[in-house]
């Protein structure tokens, strides 16, 4: 592994190629390819293409992700401001509390949203995604802002520049990457919503994803749903293109200023945007109180029987099993799906540095190719690649269609690329002086590893690790077409719950919700402490 002085073989680098290619290969690019292959089959596709509900959804899908992207983004500055530049009481709090609707399932925060607008639309659909990655901004451009040198827009203070013309001058040009790269992952996210615009936008309003979804698990659409997933994968090419030249501009940026402490107690109008950003707080745990609300109210008044119900399979059975039993799936489920992407993943990132720290063009743009390959499944519908197991898993050993690791393989490919970009920042960041002096010592590339790296690592990658669980807990879009009934997990659970009537059934979705998203919150403030503040900054 190239971390030390010596260049490591090509055979080498081959062999800890073939971990993470070889798993993009069979459970990723096969299982969509095979999908995309059926629906070509003939004209459908131009067909589809042709029509106009196809650019219509279109439309909306980019709209609406447009709108929640600005949203997020007006929204996460006064935020990152104050994550990056102030010195108060609290600040660590703070910094916790926007983490944690960014980890949330997003059926919970479907239904927290819509206990607070029952009928749904497009407004709140809005909402909900920019709610959802408020945190993206926040912690992304706030990494870049705590190291940028304030003496320069102080210079320009110096020079008779008003505090808004000197931020509009001097600051905010050099947050442009920072802010370019989270707009390009929050466009991303949004624009391939599922349970959010499912339990929001009902049959009234859809997004390519839940028309994929549609077209696929009802309609049996296979023509219509390849078209639509040619459409989201183009668009999602050309947002992570984007997205990885912002980034690389961001880490320039990062590398060409040193950090000084730059964090101070707030003066004259900078009062304005703290408070501001206790605005934006109190408005992201509204939905979360409201939720809670719920949980616990009833036609009759304030009643626990959601809770309690839990135990039970709901109205007539709505269930197989228990909610409890549900949550029991959760978990085992998310920890195989969390070992496996975490191997996975430490497994590219270390990759990706290795071939970035190798001479010549080649190797870079590999590495530059790897990176943005890792990030397609989080564009591409995890409605088309459960699917494509059905379809082409059979033709492995053993016929994994009806393996227990089934849905942990498609939630690892939902949490492989957060892990990356939680692990690839802290190795690119090492100081190669120290594996070029274990080098000089007379240590081998892999005791370099061992002795280096590992050590300085190891926070982020247990950090990594436990984020990945929990998002791994709340993943609903594979999960919900993969998960048998016999065997949900707690968000298919709830999904099922929520779409058959009695106020029972609603009553156990919302406490299961609760439920769900204080277990989230939890761990989220353990991980963010034991991650010194890395966990979801991208």
């Amino acid at each position: 592994m190239a971390f030390a002085a010596r260049p490591v073989s090509r055979a080498g680098l081959g062999l800890l190629a073939l971990v993470p290619l070889g798993f993009l290969v069979v459970f990723f690019a096969w299982p969509v390819l095979a999908i995309l292959k059926r629906g070509f089959s003939g004209n459908g596709v131009l067909t589809a293409l042709a029509q106009g509900e196809t650019w219509r959804l279109t439309w909306f899908t980019v709209a609406q992700a447009a709108g929640s992207t600005l949203l997020a983004v007006l929204a996460g500055m006064p935020l990152a401001f104050v994550l990056a530049r102030v010195r108060l009481p609290g600040v660590a709090v703070l910094r916790t509390l926007v983490l944690v609707p960014f980890v949330l399932p997003t059926v919970v925060v479907g239904l927290a949203f819509r206990a607070l607008w029952t009928d749904g639309g497009v407004l709140s659909i809005v909402l909900a995604n920019a709610f959802f990655n408020v945190a993206v901004v926040a912690r992304t451009v706030a990494g870049l802002w705590s190291h940028l040198d304030s003496r320069a827009e102080d210079a320009a203070r110096a020079l008779g520049a008003s505090r808004w013309r000197a931020f509009r001058s001097v600051t905010l040009p050099a947050l442009l990457p920072a802010i370019t790269s989270a707009a390009a992952v929050v466009f991303l996210f949004c624009a391939t919503s599922f349970g959010v615009v499912l339990v929001l936008g009902g049959g009234r309003f859809r997004t390519l994803e839940t028309e994929i979804y549609l077209r696929t698990e009802n309609l049996l659409d296979l023509t219509g749903a390849a078209a639509l997933s040619l459409v989201q994968i183009a668009a999602v090419l050309a947002v992570l293109v984007l997205g990885a030249a912002a980034r690389r501009r961001r880490e320039t940026a990062l590398k060409l200023r040193a950090r000084r402490e730059s964090a101070r107690r707030p003066v004259k109008g900078e009062w304005w945007v703290v408070a501001a950003a206790i605005a934006v707080v109190a408005l992201l745990l509204t939905p979360i109180v409201a939720l809670l609300i719920r949980s616990v109210s009833t036609e009759d008044g304030w009643s626990l029987a959601g809770y309690k119900a839990l135990s039970s399979t709901g109205n007539d059975g709505t269930l197989q099993i228990s909610g409890w039993g549900a949550a029991v799936n959760s978990l085992l489920t998310a920890t195989d799906a969390t070992v496996l992407a975490l191997v996975i993943g430490v497994t590219a990132s270390v990759l990706v540095v290795t071939l970035r720290r190798a001479p010549g063009r080649v190797s870079h743009g590999l590495a530059e190719g790897l990176d943005t390959a890792l990030m397609l499944p989080l564009g591409v519908s995890a409605v088309t690649v459960g699917f494509g197991y059905l379809v082409t898993l059979d033709a492995l050993p053993g016929d994994l269609r009806t393996s227990p690791l089934l849905v942990p393989l498609a939630q690892a490919l939902v949490i492989i690329p957060l892990i990356v970009r939680m692990v690839l920042p802290v190795l690119r960041s090492i100081d190669d002086r120290l594996r070029q002096a274990a080098a000089t010592l007379g240590a081998g590339p892999v005791r370099v590893w061992r002795e280096i790296d590992v050590p300085l690592a190891i926070r982020s990658v247990v950090a990594a690790a436990g984020f990945g669980y929990v998002v791994a807990l709340g993943e609903f879009g594979a999960t919900s077409f993969l998960a048998r009934p016999q065997t949900p997990t707690l968000p298919v659970a709830i999904a099922s719950l929520i779409g058959r009537p009695g106020e029972l059934n609603n009553q156990m979705a919302y406490a299961a919700c609760a439920l769900l998203m204080l277990v989230t919150a939890a761990a989220v403030v353990v991980i963010d402490r034991f991650g010194s503040g890395r966990v979801g900054e991208f």
